[in-house]
C-alpha cells in the first residue's frame, strides 16, 4: 500500500507550525515557531500581534519543514490546515497560505478541527492506539471530556461552563506574579510546595466542569494573605483542579465503560495531572495515554496526523474554505 504523506499547517493562536507526517503515525518533521517571548510582556496573547507574526514567518517555517523531512511539495499527497477553533486573524493566515499552496501545487486541501488534532497527537506517540476511548482535552481554550468513537465520530460528554482549565492556570499565575504562560510556571513552582491549603472543589451534574470558583478563591486568598507560601498555593491549586478532572473521568467511565483514557491539549503536559491520571488508571485497571510533551501544545504534526484520517475518508475542502474561530468538534 502506498504511503500517504500529509503536510500540516497550524496557526490557531501564537505558534506558527508546519509538519510532514506519513500515514498518520510517523512524524517526518515538525517545525514550531513560538511567539511566547513576544507576548510575555503583555501577560497573554495579543491577537493582532499574533497574526502579524504568523504572516512574517509562515513561508520560512513551511520551507524548513519540507527540508527537515527531506521531501518536496511534489511528493506530498495533501495539505491539511487548522480551520478552527482559534483566533480568527491567526487562523486566516494559515488557511490563506494553505489555500494558495493547494492551488499552486494542485494538491487536495483538508480542513482540520484543532481539537480533533489534539486528540490525534496521541496516535503519533502511541502507534497502536485506536478508537474507541474516552479523551480528556485540557488546554488554554478548551476543557472537554469526549467519547471518541472513531477517527471522525465524537460525542462530547462534558465541557467547561466558564474558564478553560488552561485559562484558570494563566489567571492564577498572573495574580501571584508568575507571569505568562502560567501553566508550566505553576507546575514548576508546585514541585517545591505542599498541597496544604484547602480550596473549594465544585462538582456539577453530568460531566461538565467549572473552574471560575476555584480561580476566584485563589485570587481572593492571595489578595487577603499576600505572604501566603506561593509554592503551597500552586500545589494546592493543582491538586484541587486535578481532583475535579478525575471525579468526572471516573463518573464517565461508569456510564461509558472503557479500558483507555487519553489526555490531549497543552495542559496534559502538567506533571501532577499526569501522575494522578496514572494512579487512577492503575486503580481502575485501565491504560492511560498522553502525547509526548512537544505534541501536547499547538503543533502542525497533530494537524497533519488528523488530516491523514480525513484524507483516507475522502474528505476534501475547496478554495472557498474560511476560518471558523468557534468551530465545534465534530463539525
Amino acid at each position: 500500500m502506498k504511503d500517504v504523506i500529509i503536510l500540516g499547517i497550524e496557526s490557531s493562536c501564537d505558534e506558527t507550525s508546519c509538519a510532514v507526517v506519513k500515514n498518520g503515525r510517523e512524524v517526518l518533521s515538525n517545525v514550531i515557531h513560538s511567539q511566547i517571548k513576544i507576548h510575555e510582556e503583555y501577560g497573554g496573547v495579543v491577537p493582532e500581534i499574533a497574526s502579524r507574526c504568523h504572516t512574517e514567518i509562515i513561508n520560512q517555517i513551511v520551507k524548513q519543514a519540507l527540508k527537515e523531512a527531506q521531501i518536496s511539495l511534489e511528493t506530498i499527497d495533501a495539505i491539511a490546515v487548522t480551520q478552527g477553533p482559534g483566533l480568527v486573524g491567526a487562523l486566516l493566515v494559515g488557511v490563506s497560505y494553505a489555500k494558495a499552496l493547494s492551488f499552486a501545487t494542485q494538491k487536495p486541501l483538508l480542513a482540520v478541527n484543532h481539537i480533533a488534532g489534539h486528540i490525534a497527537a496521541n496516535f503519533l506517540t502511541h502507534q497502536n492506539l485506536e478508537p474507541p476511548f474516552l479523551c480528556l482535552i485540557i488546554s488554554g481554550g478548551h476543557t472537554h471530556l469526549v467519547n471518541v468513537k472513531s477517527y471522525h465520530t465524537y460525542e462530547i460528554l462534558g465541557k467547561t461552563r466558564d474558564d478553560a482549565i488552561g485559562e484558570a492556570f494563566d489567571k492564577v499565575a498572573r495574580v501571584i506574579g508568575l507571569g505568562y504562560p502560567g501553566g508550566p510556571k505553576i507546575d514548576q513552582m508546585a514541585n517545591a510546595g505542599s498541597p496544604s491549603i484547602k480550596l473549594p472543589i465544585t462538582h456539577l451534574d453530568g460531566f461538565d466542569f467549572t473552574f471560575s470558583g476555584i480561580k476566584t478563591a485563589v485570587i481572593n486568598l492571595n489578595h487577603k494573605t499576600p505572604d501566603l507560601d506561593k509554592p503551597d498555593l500552586c500545589a494546592s491549586f493543582e491538586k484541587a483542579v486535578t481532583e475535579m478532572l478525575i471525579f468526572n473521568i471516573k463518573k464517565a467511565i461508569q456510564t461509558y465503560p472503557t479500558d483507555k483514557i487519553v489526555l490531549a491539549g497543552g495542559v496534559s503536559r502538567n506533571s501532577y495531572i499526569r501522575n494522578e491520571i496514572d494512579k487512577m488508571a492503575n486503580e481502575l485497571k485501565i491504560q492511560a495515554y498522553y502525547p509526548e510533551p512537544i505534541l501536547c501544545t499547538d503543533n502542525a504534526a497533530m494537524i497533519a496526523g488528523q488530516g491523514y484520517y480525513d484524507y483516507i475518508a475522502g474528505k476534501r475542502a475547496d478554495l472557498h474554505l474560511n476560518a471558523v474561530p468557534n468551530l465545534k468538534i465534530g463539525e
